[in-house]
């Protein structure tokens, strides 16, 4: 029996060690974390190129990986799902346009390994 507790306890800790290591001070920059963390481990173990976490009355926000150089390639396959075309970038924010209309997606690194993005909701109707 002591041996099992001994092995839950030393797995649970190498597991907040292994989130500590992994994500570091990103983990309380966005308030509770785990719908951020569920979101991801969906993203680590499919097939998916985002997951949604988060969503209000006025944007739906997604993670996804960063790979680099081309970061913002799956918000802008999002974007170009629902017919947006992209325009140019503004620092973090992603500017795309559709019959007349402009939409800024703001995107942020959550850590080194992930981006997280906002996209208006009209933007997905």
């Amino acid at each position: 029996m002591k041996k099992i507790l001994m092995a839950v306890i030393l797995l649970f800790v190498l597991f907040a060690g292994f989130l500590t290591f992994r994500f570091g001070s990103a983990l309380s920059q966005e308030g509770n974390p785990f719908p951020i963390l569920s979101s991801i481990s969906k993203l680590e173990f499919t097939n998916s190129s985002y997951e949604q976490y988060s969503k209000t009355d006025k944007s739906t926000r997604f993670v996804s990986k960063n790979t680099g150089e081309s970061r913002y390639v799956v918000v802008k396959d999002i974007m170009k799902k629902y017919g947006w075309d992209f325009k140019e970038q503004l620092g973090a924010g992603l500017v795309f346009e559709k019959n007349g209309q402009t939409k800024v997606v703001e995107t942020r690194q959550y850590s080194r390994h992930y981006i997280l993005s906002n996209i208006p909701n009209d933007v997905l109707s």
